[in-house]
């Protein structure tokens, strides 16, 4: 096919349902072959230009300005042309089979059917995702599910490769493999690439070039890697742009608190995915008020599975998960007094409990977030949280100002949570379900998609929670966030 060449000149897009989100107008140009790092704080935009550039914004969306061009024509009827890899693999996945997912796009380009499988096969060998062609992609973990999106473009050998945070699901194996085998693709394949990641160590060796938008979406920066990083750094770091070995810089809020009393017990514990086998755990654990348990391991060792059990949205597969009488307790005391019975393990068990008792008490930040969102705005999606917690009235408007604010959400009050970037919505999500008050708070990678300023707050909201009481379950990759927690959990070989 050949790389292809990308031309902006002074093109800008405007979201319909939230103008306040989007790009103010930038121009470039990118020649056959380069390797860019696009790079830019948190919602500036670089998730809207990757999906223009694949022609899949469509233009009911909003308004575009100025001129997109790839190999000189409009993205829209250069279709094929480019790879796109989502920022949510999840919203990627097209069928139920590992083999027709990775085959998709080449059949929709009319590739022969034995080229075709030889193709996928290749790309799953590359990106390390070692499943039958039958697996069903309903079981693979969002990690798996990032590696299948991207052998899914690999296969295409596009002539312009985009990548929107193609390693924040991974774990640090899986996310070298993975850009080694983009990077060889770039190589084999005559590959134009364009980047977006926050794992900027990760790649900062092996690109050609750095563009970088900033809090509007505009063109801020555009040169070499080398220059970037030896006259810009205090550019970089103003826009929170992750710099290579950044540290992280705040003690945090109740960073020295400790553990305190016993809120929730696993005895013997092993889980599963409904219609999945069983992880072949063994876990018994106590979490506690004013602690921050890390679930760490890799890719498909059931991170998440483990969380969700802990959160009681799953039963568990053998075992037990016991909620103490203070957690029970712990919504303002609205509930009787429990019997005998009631103090049972079967009546202390999360999963048995209705949503509404659960959500009072175990507050969840999954995934994929946009799966939790309820209400039309993003001030009602926090207000919900203030609810469930009591808090009203003017109090309660105060508190969603302040969380709005500590966010980087103020400017999108109004707007619905779905026209929000990835890494808003994780945003939201977390802090929608902090305001809530819950006792226990279990996070599934809470820090996707965050640049060096939105981590900070994430983080910081986290532990101002865990320093009010609440014990803290995150299932992360993150090694910085890994690292702050008081303990962790490793997962991997039943372990």
């Amino acid at each position: 096919m050949g790389a292809s060449s990308v031309v902006a000149d002074g093109w800008g897009w405007r979201f319909g349902a939230n103008p306040s989100r989007g790009i103010v107008g930038g121009s470039f140009t990118i020649k056959p072959g380069e390797r860019v790092l696009l790079l830019g704080p948190s919602g500036s935009g670089k998730s809207t230009l990757l999906r223009a550039l694949a022609g899949v914004l469509a233009g009911d969306e909003g308004q575009q300005s100025g001129r997109l061009t790839v190999d000189g024509v409009s993205p829209s009827h250069a279709r094929g042309r480019a790879g796109l890899v989502l920022q949510d693999p999840q919203a990627q996945v097209v069928a139920a089979r590992v083999g027709d997912d990775v085959a998709f796009g080449c059949e929709n380009l009319g590739i022969e059917r034995s080229e075709i499988w030889e193709r996928v096969s290749r790309a799953l060998a590359a990106v390390n995702l070692i499943h039958d062609l039958n697996h069903s992609t309903a079981h693979l973990s969002g990690g798996e599910k990032q590696r299948l999106a991207i052998a899914g473009a690999l296969a295409m050998r596009p002539g312009l490769l985009l990548m929107d945070e193609p390693t924040a699901n991974l774990d640090s194996v899986g996310a070298t493999s993975v850009r080694d085998a983009v990077l060889a693709a770039h190589e084999q394949d005559d590959i134009t690439l364009i980047v977006v990641d926050h794992n900027v160590d990760l790649w900062v060796p092996y690109m050609q070039r750095v563009i970088v938008l900033g809090k509007d979406g505009d063109v801020v920066l555009d040169t070499s890697v080398e220059r970037a990083l030896s006259d810009h750094i205090e550019q970089l770091t103003e826009l929170g742009v992750w710099l290579p070995a950044s540290p992280v810089l705040e003690p945090f809020a109740g960073g020295s608190a400790m553990p305190d009393a016993p809120v929730m017990f696993a005895t013997q514990l092993d889980v599963a995915r409904p219609h999945s086998s069983r992880l072949g755990l063994d876990l018994t654990e106590t979490f506690r008020e004013s602690e921050l348990s890390a679930i760490v391991g890799a890719n498909g060792v059931g991170k998440t599975t483990l969380a969700l059990t802990l959160a009681g949205l799953f039963a568990p597969a053998s075992g037990h998960v016991r909620a103490s009488e203070d957690l029970w307790f712990s919504s303002g005391g609205r509930i009787r007094p429990l019997t005998r019975r009631q103090r049972s393990v079967e009546w202390l068990s999360p999963h048995r409990w209705s949503s509404r008792d659960l959500a009072r008490r175990i507050g969840t930040v999954f995934q994929s977030p946009e799966h939790q969102f309820v209400r039309a705005t993003v001030r009602e999606e926090i207000a919900l949280g203030l609810t469930l917690a009591g808090v009203r009235g003017r109090a309660a408007e105060q508190r969603s100002d302040e969380l709005l604010a500590r966010l980087h959400l103020e400017n999108h009050a109004d707007a619905h949570p779905f026209a929000l970037s990835g890494g808003q919505q994780r945003r939201l999500a977390v802090g929608a379900t902090i305001a809530a008050q819950p006792k226990v708070l279990v996070v599934d990678e809470p820090t996707f998609g965050q640049d060096a300023h939105t981590w900070r707050e994430v983080i910081g909201l986290v532990f101002e929670a865990r320093s009010g009481g609440c014990a803290v379950i995150a299932a992360t990759h993150d090694q910085r966030l890994s690292e702050l927690a008081d303990r962790r959990i490793q997962l991997g070989g039943g372990a």
